[in-house]
């Protein structure tokens, strides 16, 4: 059964939307969940942000409350990644143990050319 990536609520079967948070599921994405502490908070972000496949960020409070939602881009470096670094370290600071949920990007799958 697929989670939901914003509120975490289980979803039936071929959903397109939550139920319960109204978010669109986007089909060809998975999502990951990574429980942390405040300290480790900032660099696990920074790691995210280089990896190719990553859509989304959702950082959430003990209570799996969401605290902030961040969109990551293709080609995301330096002077654009400063204000979403500023924003979880201000998270950080607040929070003692988070949850951070992992919306990634499936490879699709081509079917194999046929043989001329």
């Amino acid at each position: 059964m697929e989670a939901c990536p914003r509120c975490g609520a289980n979803l039936a079967d071929n959903a397109r939307y939550c139920h319960v948070c109204g978010a669109e599921i986007g089909k060809g994405t998975t999502t990951q969940e990574f429980s942390v502490s405040a300290e480790d908070l900032t660099r696990k972000v920074k790691e995210l942000f280089h990896e190719g496949n990553v859509s989304q960020i959702i950082v959430k409070d003990e209570k799996g409350n969401p605290l902030i939602e961040i969109p990551v881009t293709a080609g995301v470096v330096g002077v654009l990644l400063a204000p979403w670094l500023a924003a979880v370290g201000v998270v950080a600071a607040l929070a003692t143990k988070c949850t951070l949920v992992v919306v990634r990007k499936t490879e699709t799958t081509r079917p194999a050319a046929r043989p001329s």
